[in-house]
């Protein structure tokens, strides 16, 4: 079982952490940052915890403007100590105004050509920001092995429109809530072998039935993973295990090069 988006620097225990997904089950999990500021603490929990913990190094479009002058020169240089990680979380985000969308474009297109020149996959965020994520994808084409659109809220039109694209789509327990019924009918529209199982941990934090792993300040245990898929699976009338299954099949396959 394999968690395809987290932020487990963002724990003050992540060791701790860990252990507790363990023993849930969780074989693994893609451990994304977000800006300069937390790339080596990723680095530091890839590096403490091989073949559990898969880093991805990505600039957030909410943190594009507090960008270095050398932050794609840092960005590379991790990936080539990495080589097989995952560039993300990057994206487009027009629920915020400030970084403005021509600064997240300044940071989101050079991430995006980058995955492609390298043919790594890619982790979007995109929040508000389909005709602009639609334009990008133009400008500049995804990298060929695809790339994930993780704790995907969009419409069952642009599952259809990313599709041919290359896109992923994972789901987070957030989306169990009952004011987002809508997030989980659409659901029902991705083909099995492009969906993917995310906690977003510590944020996305789902309903109070698919949380096994309380904590304090409403904050998201990764290990909520297993009843988060279990919820997804009855909400599409499926087999659990199957699904749980063909999920971390297709996490493999995107984001661990297998």
């Amino acid at each position: 079982m394999l968690d395809a988006h987290n932020h487990l620097q963002k724990f003050p225990n992540p060791d701790r952490i860990i252990t507790e997904m363990k023993a849930a089950g969780i074989t693994g999990c893609i451990v994304n940052g977000t800006s300069e500021s937390d790339w080596p603490e990723v680095a530091a929990l890839a590096d403490a915890h091989p073949g559990f913990v898969h880093p991805a190094f990505g600039l957030h479009p909410w943190f594009a403007h507090q960008r270095s002058s050398t932050w794609l020169d840092t960005l590379q240089a991790l990936l080539d100590r990495y080589p097989h990680a995952s560039i993300g979380e990057c994206g487009l985000d027009r629920w915020i105004d400030h970084p403005t969308t021509t600064e997240q474009f300044d940071v989101f297109l050079p991430q995006v050509r980058l995955a492609r020149e390298r043919q790594l996959p890619l982790t979007i965020h995109a929040l508000k920001a389909w005709g602009p994520l639609l334009e990008a994808l133009q400008q500049e084409p995804p990298p060929k092995r695809g790339f994930l659109m993780h704790s995907f809220g969009g419409s069952r039109e642009l599952i259809d429109r990313l599709l041919p694209l290359g896109a992923r789509f994972s789901f987070s327990g957030y989306f169990l809530q009952p004011k987002k019924s809508k997030v989980l009918e659409t659901f029902k529209h991705v083909p099995p072998d492009r969906l993917l199982l995310e906690t977003d941990a510590p944020d996305m934090l789902p309903p109070e039935e698919s949380i096994t792993h309380p904590l304090s300040e409403a904050r998201n245990h990764p290990a909520n993973l297993p009843a988060i898929g279990q919820s997804l699976a009855s909400h599409l009338k499926q087999d659990p295990e199957k699904l749980i299954h063909q999920c971390s099949e297709n996490t493999q396959h995107l984001l661990l090069f297998t």
